[in-house]
């Protein structure tokens, strides 16, 4: 049985590798488009849920344009609907965002209007270098807040401690609103590490080890996951916080488990 959030197919159309393997009307190869809005909604359906976000400067392949939706798949492999408008032409973009958020401002000037708030891990062009800004394809935007993409974040950990504090929210991928496994996707993305988008696809990350956890190291419960900061402490985007939080990991476990939602299941370790 396929599995509907990694299959490029609908009725209409299905990407071309998957010919012989599901029915649809059309096989095609597909195009790049890349995300021209600071954050936008995965869809499972055109009008449909939120099953994840994108960030500005995420480049997807579109397989169809359809009453206004594109059926997209984005670069971890996650499939859904894209409202069309917000997709333009893949740009070489150059840096991310690399601060919990920044503007992009009409001017070399922190007083000028504000034309787009982009979230950390948001792609931008860098055109020119003025004084204390970078000229951007999205706006001015402070040079402090961006950094290359040929230098990622080495720790996993630090960039989840950057979202402490960022409220809870099902599917959600950036700092104004994200859930467990958007969490670690941001947190390993960032450091140029490959993660799928939920929780049951990232248990296979890495190596299972039964040791003393430590930084870095993800636990997986039925439906949820939480990163190390150390052996005895964990962060976490959860509904019972209704933010990301630090929770110590003995508590979070009894906690867990008395609300209902089980044991630990998996302890991996990603390199």
């Amino acid at each position: 049985m396929t599995d509907r959030r990694l299959t490029p197919a609908n009725n209409r159309v299905a990407a071309m590798h998957l010919a012989g393997q599901v029915s649809a009307a059309r096989f095609v190869s597909g195009w790049p488009m890349a995300l021209l809005e600071s954050v936008t909604d995965l869809c499972a359906a055109p009008g449909g849920p939120r099953d994840r976000q994108l960030l500005r400067g995420a480049t997807v392949t579109v397989f169809e344009d359809h009453a206004g939706w594109s059926f997209v798949q984005a670069a971890d492999g996650y499939v859904g609907y894209l409202p069309t408008g917000c997709l333009g032409p893949p740009v070489a973009h150059s840096h991310f965002v690399a601060s919990p958020a920044t503007h992009a401002y009409a001017a070399e000037d922190f007083k000028s209007p504000a034309v787009m708030a982009l979230p950390l891990g948001a792609r931008v062009r860098v055109l020119d270098e003025r004084r204390k800004f970078f000229e951007t394809d999205a706006g001015f935007v402070p040079k402090r807040h961006l950094r290359p993409l040929d230098r990622p974040f080495q720790d996993p950990a630090t960039v989840a401690q950057m979202h402490f504090g960022v409220p809870y929210l099902w599917g959600g991928n950036s700092t104004r609103g994200i859930d467990c496994s958007g969490l670690v996707s941001a947190s390993l993305t960032l450091c140029n590490t490959a993660c799928p988008g939920d929780s049951d696809l990232q248990q296979a990350l890495g190596d299972d080890f039964t040791d003393q956890p430590r930084r870095g190291d993800l636990l997986f419960w039925k439906g949820h996951v939480a990163m190390m900061v150390e052996a005895e402490t964990l962060i976490h985007a959860n509904a019972h916080h209704m933010a990301v939080a630090y929770e110590p990991l003995a508590q979070a476990i009894l906690r867990i488990e008395a609300q209902g939602d089980g044991p630990v299941i998996a302890h991996r370790r990603v390199a």
